[in-house]
């Protein structure tokens, strides 16, 4: 007897919240096996980007802490 798809979404729905998160990311790391570097190449221009935006004074940072509280506050926890 084969398992439906439905029956797989229905077992890992039913998981502890940190075994979900650990299947997402297996999953999504599944999706897109690309062993050339690309996707680290993207990141690294990214953080370039980012990091020259916050010297340049076009982004100002804040501490991850006030970032984590507004977040906290936006979602009402």
């Amino acid at each position: 007897m084969s398992i439906t798809v439905e029956q797989i979404v229905d077992e890992a729905l039913a998981l502890p919240s940190k075994a979900r998160a650990l299947l997402a990311d297996r999953l999504v790391e599944s999706l897109d096996p690309t062993d050339d570097g690309t996707v680290q190449q993207l990141w690294a221009a990214e953080a370039i980007h980012r990091r020259d935006e916050i010297r340049s004074g076009q982004v100002l940072a804040i501490p991850g802490e006030e970032a984590l509280a507004q977040v906290r506050r936006s979602i009402g926890q």
